[in-house]
């Protein structure tokens, strides 16, 4: 096995899928199957589970990607000790957020981070929100830009940097620009497109329960950005932080419709482990992280 095959694996373990694991490591799905046998023969092991609907890892082949990453993170901190950059902050920072968060937090944090330390080098995973703090836990990213529970939580370290309501979106052209009613009234009578899962879902759910209310559900999606897309068509009224409708591409096109004080307001910030973990090029990275984070100068270009 050989660097290149390690990256690949790593992909894929984190994409979960043949064809999307391809084109990010540019090379052929077929090409990466014969790496991964390869590095099963290699090992003596099955690394991952293939079906026809989904790809997982085996428990041999979790174990194999922390391996691989750990490779990876030496063979770097080995390249930067060569080099004779010792003092040097440099190396990747892996980072999970939604599309929303890439273009309202993230940048005035990168600014900074990469101003104060020009060696640190990012590498961003998109996706569904409610996926931010799965991603640390499992050692896909070590910062990642989430909702924050209201209690916390356990083993990590939140760093809250803007509050936002939830609120009811509506296209401007659609059939739903005025609602009327009680929120109970509303989202029986409404037909609704809701997130799958997330800190949003949860307390829509419990606030339907304890009211003992039947909503009409459209749709149920993944990200804000699918929810807002689905309601830009007219479905219904999409469940979302307020924030998505601030600034970019959904700024316009919309009405608000005000969940009032049913749901409550949104801690977005940033999500990490408690404690400094890794190599020594990772523990640098994670210092120039906590350096900026703790610092309230970027904070308040948001």
């Amino acid at each position: 096995m050989n660097f290149y095959e390690l990256k690949a694996f790593i992909s894929l373990s984190e994409q979960l899928h043949f064809a999307k694991t391809a084109a990010e490591t540019n090379m052929s799905p077929s090409a990466l199957s014969r790496i991964i046998t390869r590095l099963e023969e290699e090992t003596g092991t099955i690394l991952i589970n293939r079906s026809n609907r989904q790809v997982e890892l085996t428990q041999n082949g979790k174990l194999f990607a922390d391996f691989a990453r750990e490779t990876l993170e030496k063979k770097n901190e080995l390249e930067e000790l060569f080099s004779g950059e010792k003092n040097t902050v440099s190396g990747t920072l892996h980072v999970y957020a939604s599309v929303t968060a890439c273009y309202t937090i993230l940048p005035h944090f990168i600014k900074k981070l990469t101003e104060k330390y020009p060696g640190i080098q990012l590498s961003v995973e998109t996706g569904d929100p409610a996926g931010a703090i799965q991603a640390v836990r499992e050692g896909r990213a070590s910062l990642a830009v989430a909702a924050i529970p209201e209690d916390g939580l356990s083993y990590m370290e939140t760093i809250n940097c803007k509050c936002t309501p939830l609120i009811y979106a509506a296209s401007s052209s659609g059939p739903f620009t005025t609602v009327s009613g009680s929120p109970q009234d509303i989202i029986s009578s409404v037909p609704l497109i809701l997130p799958k899962t997330g800190l949003a879902r949860r307390r829509f759910d419990q606030w339907t329960k304890s009211r003992n209310v039947k909503p009409i559900i459209a749709a149920e999606t993944e990200g804000n950005e699918a929810i807002l897309a689905l309601a830009q068509l007219g479905l219904g009224i999409g469940l979302v932080p307020q924030i998505v409708l601030e600034t970019g591409p959904y700024k316009n096109g919309f009405v608000i419709h005000t969940a009032g004080n049913t749901l409550g307001y949104y801690e977005i910030g940033f999500i990490r482990r408690s404690e400094i973990y890794g190599t020594q090029t990772s523990r640098k990275i994670q210092q120039a992280v906590n350096d900026i984070l703790h610092s309230n100068d970027w904070q308040k270009e948001i």
